[in-house]
Formats: structure tokens, sequence, C-alpha cells
């Protein structure tokens, strides 16, 4: 049947619809606490932020340091490669040098100068593997656990299990997500309901003015904004009982509840002038090669202390040096070195680190054979990640790739492992939690995934 706008606003006026509108009744703006929803044991960690590294940073010239491949320089791999890899069959040493740093004495390149004083906070896992070769594919295996179907992203999963912990803001945000290589589906919420994807702020690996858009109204009225807003929820909650259920209009409606709270709490949280200098200072801010990531690190650590429970940052597709590596790798490197340390230090001094779990990775890494005369190529075969904070052991590294970096070859950890391993250390079991959509219970991890128990502490 079609209704009108007239029959709309009689229903509205006759009072036959009913709103829970906590922005609109004076809601305060101290966090209020969610109960958290499936966990299954005692957590180690509450909250997490994932530093996404978009491009596929090189782990043979970052943190995994191979002797043979810098000895055999120009020679041939003694084994046989992917097919559809365009990088030749000829190793390329890494153009820069390592040292052994920390108590746990882990390698790391002049690269990263400031997270090699912080590695006795990490745990570094030098054997991944993923599913994919292009961007696309491995991006999207990287945050919602399949190579090529639409599924709930990683941040959608963790909101759904555990909700917020500041109702008056979301449970999952995303700090400059790309729009390529999937764009959306990597912080969406699929066929969870939709108050589980990413708000974002930014894109394409920038902050800008660290605002979340459309969010606050343009009416310099207050009344007449909530009374505007009212007519809409109204009429959303109309054609909702009229239509029955539907997720998405209620995810509409959730929506517009939440950004009626959030315009009065969130602008305070994006605030970062109300860090003090040093603070500032710490991340990077206000130097020109390292102020935009180091404002998303701070902007990060803002929405951690407020409640959100799960925080990407996005460095954009930078890391993708088919050629070019040298000056590819030392501008991201520069970019993201100094925030990233300055993100664990703080973090630290704030008493956040030991419940918070900081997670560091690429879609993929690089190959050590040389692509064109002076890049690599894509190599989901064998990279590295780390963690640190959360419940991991610190000063720690697990696994191994072959003499040259080519395959992950000593203690595999496949792309499924290590979501299981961030679910655990929140207080999920991978395996129960489940969501039932087409006829089946769908899970991040699918039907694979282990728990890895050696880097947990």
């Amino acid at each position: 049947m079609f209704h009108t706008r007239r029959d709309h606003l009689k229903q509205m006026l006759a009072g036959s619809v009913g709103l829970s509108m906590a922005g609109l009744t004076g809601q305060t703006l101290e966090a209020s606490t969610v109960q958290t929803q499936f966990t299954h044991h005692t957590p180690k960690a509450k909250r997490v932020i994932f530093l996404f590294m978009h491009g596929g940073p090189s782990h043979v010239d970052l943190f995994d340091y191979k002797p043979e491949l810098q000895k055999r320089d120009g020679g041939e791999l003694p084994f046989e490669t992917p097919s559809n890899i365009d990088a030749k069959r000829v190793l390329m040493k890494s153009p820069w040098s390592f040292k052994q740093y920390g108590e746990c004495g882990q390698w790391v390149s002049e690269l990263l100068p400031h997270t090699a004083k912080k590695v006795d906070d990490l745990s570094l896992i030098l054997s991944m593997h993923s599913k994919g070769q292009s961007h696309g594919q491995a991006v999207s295996m990287l945050h919602t656990g399949s190579d090529n179907l639409v599924r709930p992203s990683l941040g959608a999963w963790v909101s759904y299990g555990l909700g917020t912990e500041n109702s008056n803001l979301p449970s999952f945000v995303s700090i400059g997500p790309s729009s390529g290589h999937g764009g959306p589906r990597n912080y969406g919420s699929a066929f969870l309901p939709a108050e589980h994807q990413a708000t974002t702020i930014g894109r394409q690996g920038k902050i800008g003015n660290a605002k979340i858009e459309h969010l606050m109204a343009d009416s310099k009225s207050p009344q007449r904004d909530k009374r505007r807003l009212s007519l809409i929820q109204s009429l959303n909650q109309s054609h909702l009982d009229r239509l029955g259920p539907d997720k998405r209009i209620s995810g509409m409606i959730e929506a517009y509840d939440l950004a009626s709270r959030m315009q009065r709490s969130a602008p305070e949280v994006l605030d970062l002038s109300k860090e003090s200098p040093e603070t500032q200072a710490l991340y990077g801010i206000g130097t020109k090669e390292t102020d935009n990531f180091g404002r998303q690190c701070l902007l990060g650590r803002r929405l951690l202390e407020a409640g959100v429970r799960f925080v990407e940052l996005s460095t954009g597709n930078v890391w993708d040096q088919h050629g070019g590596l040298k000056a590819g790798h030392e501008k991201n490197a520069l970019a993201t070195d100094q925030p990233i340390a300055g993100l664990l230090t703080d973090l630290e001094s704030r008493g956040l680190l030991e419940d918070t779990l900081v997670v560091w990775t690429g879609e993929f890494g690089r190959t050590p054979t040389v692509q064109g005369s002076n890049g690599r190529d894509h190599n989901p075969q064998g990279f590295c990640s780390w963690l640190a904070g959360g419940g991991v052991k610190s000063g720690f590294s697990f696994g191994q790739t072959d003499d040259f970096g080519y395959h992950a070859a000593v203690d595999r950890v496949h792309m499924h492992d290590l979501h299981a391993t961030i679910l655990h250390l929140l207080g999920i079991n991978h395996e129960e939690l489940t969501y039932r959509f087409a006829g089946r219970d769908f899970r991040l991890t699918d039907v694979a995934g282990r728990v890895v128990d050696e880097i947990i502490a």
C-alpha cells in the first residue's frame, strides 16, 4: 500500500510512534559502559588499535634480516616461484643495514630507528602467510577473512561481539581508509547489523581536519535540530513498523540516534589541541614528514581512551614499491616510525598498553627477488606482522621464513590464525562468535584458524 507524506505526519501527530532517543533526552557525556556480549573467557585486552601498512611493506627490509640474501645478492633464487609473480628470479639484498636491539636482541633495519627502541614491547610474527596475490584479494583477506566474498570486517566482528564501552561513541572507527582494494567492504558490516560498520574519519590515508563528515548540524538552532531529527526518526520508525523487521531501516535509525549523541561528545574527543605540546611532539605532529600519521596515532589513542573498541589507522596504498624501493620505503618509514613509537610510549605511560592490543601489519610482504631494476613484487607467501600490549609476550619473535625471506617456513601463521588470536585476546572464542545468515552460521575465520598460543603471555 502506498503511504503519502500526509499519512506519515498523521501517524506521528497521533502519537503512534515512540522514540528512544538518548541523544534527545539529555543523556550526559560521561562514558556509559555497555555490557560485553560474547566473551567466552577472561580477556587480556579490552580494545584494539590496528595499524594497517597498506601496500605491502617489505619484511626483508624492516624486521626479517636475511644474511644469506645479503651474501647472494645478484644470484638466482634456488627454487621455483609462483607463475603469477612478475619479479625476476634474481636476488636483491636489502639496501639498509640491520642491528640487534633491546634485551631481546631482535634485528631491526635502520629504516625504523624509533620502533627499534620499542622492540622489547613487541611480539613479532615472522612467518605470516596469506591468500591473494593482488591487493584486492589480500586486503580483503586481511580485513574480512575472505579473499573474494563480501564478509563482515574484523572491526565489525569485534563490535558485534563486544559492543562499545561508551554509548555516545561508535564501537568501530576507521581513520584514513582507502576507497580502493575493496573500499568500504574493508570496514563494512556485510550481513551483520549495520550498526557494526565503521564510522570513518578522513580518507586515502589522510586524516584531514579530523572530523566526522556530515555529523554536525548546519542550523544554529539546537531546538530546531531536535525537532527535525525527531520528525525523521518518527518517519523511519513508522516505515519500519509498517514493513516489519528490516536491518537496513533499523540500522539507519540507530545511526541517526548515535549521531545525535555524538554531536555533543565526539568534537571534544577529536580535538587534538587538547593535548600538550610535549605529547604532540612525541607523535611527530608539527613536523612535515610525520604530521599526518602522527595525528592519526594520537587521535586513535584519544578514541580508545574515550571508549571506542576498535580503531584502524591506514597509511593509504603507499608501501607498494614495484620500483623505487629505496626512495619509497624510506619515505614511508619516516612517515610512520616516530608516530608508532610515540603511540606505544604514550599508551604505556597512561597505563593503557597492558589492556590495549596494538597490531601492525600489511596485507602481504614483498619478494626478496628484484622486480624491474630496483623494486620488489607482492609476496603473500611469507611476511611479518607484530603485536604489542594486550596480553602478548614482549620482546618475542615467533616463526621464520626461509633463508631468503620468500616462504613462511617454520611455525607458519595464516591470516585466519592472526584473526583467531586477536579475538582470543579479547576474550572471544573465534569458533563460537557466529552469525546466522542465508541458512548457515558464519564466523570471521570461516572453517579455519588456530590461536597462536606461543605469543600469548
